[in-house]
C-alpha cells in the first residue's frame, strides 16, 4: 500500500509535492521523508511519531536495502548477534533521506532510539548514559575509537586513516629530483595549434519582431550541468522563436544548494550579449505569473512538457513544443538536462550555444573578485629558505619560478567512491560501509558491482585517489615547490585521505586556506557559488589537472581548449594498469606515465559524433586560421 501526504514545511512554507514523498507501509507504520527538499531543514513529523510510540525503530525487516545490508554484515561476520536490530535500524533510515552523509547525526539517532526504549521498556539511566558516551565520545576523541571501525563500519569507517596503497612508489616520489629541462618543458605554455575561437553567426537575419511565446526551463544537477542546460535553453528558444525566461535552477539534492541564476551569473551581461540573437526576460508578465515551479509540482498541466528525450532533435521541439506555445503562449520544459542533440543542427545554432558558454555566462562580480584574489595570492612568491634562494640564483633557466600555479580538481566524494565499487585501501570496514551506502542510495543498482576491483582498475573505471593523483603529478615532474590549488567540494575520508598528497605537495592550498572568513562569507555554504570560484581559478591557472572525468572536468577542459591553455587529461586505463602492478619501480612508472600522456596535455581534439561541444569545442566553436 502506498500513500502520499502533503504538508507545508514549517521553516520555509514550501508545499511542493516533494516535501513528503510516498513511503511504504510496514504494518501500520508510515515512514515519512524527514527533510524538506526546499530548505533541507528536518521535519519533526517522524520524530513525533517515534516519540509517541507509533513507529518502532527496531521494526521493519521488510525493507530490501536493510535486508541486503544485513546480508553483507553477516557475510563479513559483523555483529551477528544484533543482526535483527541492525536490519530494523537500517530500515528506518532507508525510509527517508537520512543517509546522505554517513547515516545520521549521532545525537539525533540516540534521541530516537532512547525515546522508543523509554516508552516500551523500564528506564535504565545507567544504560542510557553509557549509550550516550559510546555514541558521542568518538566525535571528540576519534583516535581512541579507530579500532571500532572494524566492528561498526557503518558509523566509524571514515575515521580510519587508510594506509598508502602504493607505499614503494610514494617513498621514491618523496625523494624525487626534477631537472631544469623537465621543469622548463612542464610549465611552458602551449604553442599555437592553428585553431582560433570562431563563434559569430554567419547569418545576417535580425531578431524577429514577434515571439511565439515564452519558454521556461527547470534545470537540475550541479553548476556545470546547469551551465550546459542554459546553453541548450538559449538554442531551443532560437529554434522556436520564443522568449526565454531566465532559467530556474532546481535545488540540488546532493549539495543542497538553492542558489538562483541571478546569484551566480551576471543577468545584465547575459541579456546584453544575446540581445541580437533571442529575446530574454527576467520574469513573466502578470498574465502568466501562475506558471511557477510550485504550480507544476502539484498536478498535470497542459503547458508543461516533460517528455523531451535526451539529445532531442530540433524537429522534435518544432513538432512537440511549438504547438504548446501557439496554444497557450507559454511552455515549461522539465526536466531539461541534456535535452538537445549535438548533431544535425545548423551552424548558427551551434555557434549560438558556443557564444552562450564562452561569452554570455559571466559570473557575478563578487565571485570574480574572490577568484582574482585567490589567483593573486597563488601567484605571489612563497617565502623560501636560504638554500632554496641560492639554488634559484644558480638555476636561472628554471621556468616554474614565482607566479605559476596548477589547479587540481580532485573529484573524490562519497557518492563517487561508493558508486565506483572500487577498493580504496580502507579495509573491510570501508568496503562494507560503501556497500551499505550503495544499497541505501541506489538500491544495489550499480553496474560496477558485478566486477572485481582488479577488473575495474584494468578498465580505467576507478577514480584516482588523492595518493594516486599525487603520484601522477610527481611523475610528470611537479616538485615539492609547486603551488597547487585544490578545487574540490568535499573529499571522502577528509584530511586523512589527502595526507599523502599533501606530503608530496606541501604548498597545496584551497579556498579556505587562501581567503579569510569575511572574504568567503558571500559564498560559504553555497555549493554552486563555491564551485563557481573554483571554476574561475581553474580558467586562469597555468595548468589544470582533473583526477577523474565529470561535469567540472568537461566544462573546464572545453574552456581551456577554446583558449589554448595547457590541460592534463589522465589516461585512466593506463594508470589503472600501472597501479595494479605492485612490483613496478619509480623509474619505470615515471617513464610509462610520461609516454602515455604526451598527447594529453591540451592538444586540440576534434569533436566526434555524439560528443559534447562544451567539452570538445572544435570545430563547432573554433575555426582554422
Amino acid at each position: 500500500m502506498m500513500t502520499c501526504t502533503e504538508e507545508k514545511c514549517k521553516a520555509c512554507k514550501d508545499d511542493s509535492e516533494r516535501l513528503f514523498r510516498c513511503r511504504r507501509h510496514t504494518g501500520n507504520n508510515l515512514f515519512r521523508n524527514p527533510f524538506c527538499p526546499a530548505c533541507q531543514l528536518e521535519s519533526t513529523s517522524l520524530l513525533q511519531e517515534i516519540e509517541s510510540g507509533h513507529v518502532n525503530p527496531f521494526h521493519g525487516a521488510s525493507n530490501p536495502s536493510a535486508r541486503s545490508w544485513t546480508h553483507e554484515a553477516r557475510r563479513d561476520r559483523v555483529l551477528p548477534s544484533t543482526a535483527s536490530r541492525v536490519r530494523g535500524h537500517a530500515s528506518v533510515l532507508a525510509g527517508g533521506r537520512w543517509i546522505r552523509e554517513e547515516v545520521l547525526c549521532s545525537a539525533m539517532l540516540l534521541r530516537l532510539l532512547l525515546s522508543w526504549r523509554r516508552r516500551h521498556h523500564p528506564p535504565q539511566r545507567g544504560g542510557a548514559l553509557a549509550a550516550a558516551l559510546v555514541i558521542l565520545l568518538p566525535a571528540f576523541f576519534p583516535s581512541l575509537f579507530t579500532p571500532l571501525g572494524h566492528a561498526f563500519p557503518s558509523l566509524f569507517s571514515e575515521w580510519n586513516a587508510p594506509k598508502p596503497m602504493h607505499l614503494s612508489l610514494l617513498r621514491d616520489a618523496l625523494e624525487r629530483n626534477t631537472s631544469i629541462g623537465q621543469q622548463s618543458e612542464l610549465w611552458a605554455p602551449l604553442a599555437p595549434q592553428g585553431w582560433k575561437p570562431c563563434i559569430e553567426s554567419t547569418s545576417t537575419s535580425s531578431l524577429p519582431s514577434k515571439s511565439n511565446g515564452y519558454i521556461q526551463v527547470f534545470l537540475d544537477g550541479g553548476l556545470n550541468q546547469q551551465r550546459m542546460g542554459i546553453c541548450d535553453a538559449v538554442a531551443v528558444a532560437k529554434i522556436l522563436n520564443a522568449t526565454l525566461v531566465i532559467p530556474y535552477l532546481e535545488v540540488n539534492p546532493v549539495w543542497r544548494d538553492s542558489s538562483s541564476f541571478e546569484e551566480i551569473y551576471d543577468v545584465d551581461h547575459f541579456i546584453d550579449i544575446l540581445k541580437e540573437e533571442i529575446s530574454i526576460t527576467r520574469q513573466l508578465p502578470k498574465e502568466y505569473s501562475w506558471s511557477t515551479r510550485e504550480y507544476y509540482a502539484i498536478g498535470i498541466r497542459a503547458t508543461r512538457v516533460k517528455t523531451a528525450p535526451s539529445h532531442a532533435s530540433a524537429n522534435w521541439y518544432l513538432e512537440n513544443v511549438l504547438p504548446v506555445l501557439q496554444s497557450y503562449g507559454i511552455a515549461a520544459i522539465s526536466p531539461f538536462s541534456h535535452r538537445l542533440a549535438f548533431e544535425n543542427l545548423s551552424g548558427d545554432i551551434q555557434r549560438l550555444r558556443c557564444k552562450v558558454n564562452f561569452q554570455a555566462l559571466a559570473f557575478v562580480s563578487h565571485i570574480n573578485a574572490l577568484g582574482e584574489t585567490l589567483i593573486k595570492r597563488l601567484r605571489s612568491p612563497v617565502r623560501k629558505q636560504p638554500e632554496e634562494l641560492l639554488k634559484e640564483v644558480a638555476d636561472e633557466n628554471v621556468q616554474e619560478g614565482p607566479g605559476k600555479f596548477a589547479v587540481l580538481h580532485l573529484r573524490f566524494d562519497k557518492d563517487m567512491a561508493a558508486h565506483s565499487a572500487c577498493d580504496f585501501g580502507g579495509g573491510r570496514a570501508e568496503r562494507l560501509a560503501l556497500a551499505k551506502y550503495r544499497q541505501v542510495i541506489w538500491q544495489g543498482r550499480v553496474f560496477n558491482s558485478q566486477f572485481t576491483d582488479e577488473e575495474l582498475r584494468g578498465q580505467g573505471r576507478c577514480p584516482l585517489t588523492p595518493e594516486e593523483i599525487g603520484l601522477l603529478l610527481a611523475a610528470f615532474g611537479f616538485d615539492s615547490s609547486t603551488r597547487l590549488y585544490l578545487a574540490s567540494h568535499k573529499v571522502y575520508g577528509g584530511e586523512a585521505r589527502i595526507s599523502s598528497l599533501r606530503k608530496l605537495f606541501p604548498l597545496m592550498d584551497d579556498k579556505r586556506s587562501l581567503a579569510s572568513e569575511e572574504e568567503l562569507a558571500k559564498v560559504e555554504g553555497k555549493a554552486s557559488l563555491l564551485a563557481a570560484v573554483d571554476y574561475h581559478v581553474s580558467m586562469h591557472s597555468d595548468i589544470f589537472i582533473s583526477a577523474s572525468p565529470g561535469n567540472m572536468h568537461n566544462a573546464v577542459l572545453g574552456y581551456r581548449t577554446y583558449e589554448n591553455l595547457k590541460t592534463i587529461r589522465p589516461n585512466m586505463g593506463l594508470l589503472g594498469q600501472l597501479f595494479l602492478n605492485k612490483t613496478i619501480d619509480w623509474s619505470e612508472f615515471q617513464q610509462a606515465v610520461r609516454a602515455g600522456h604526451k598527447a594529453r596535455q591540451g592538444q586540440i581534439r576534434l569533436r566526434k559524433p555524439k560528443q559534447s561541444m562544451y567539452t570538445y569545442p572544435a570545430p563547432d566553436c573554433m575555426c582554422q586560421g
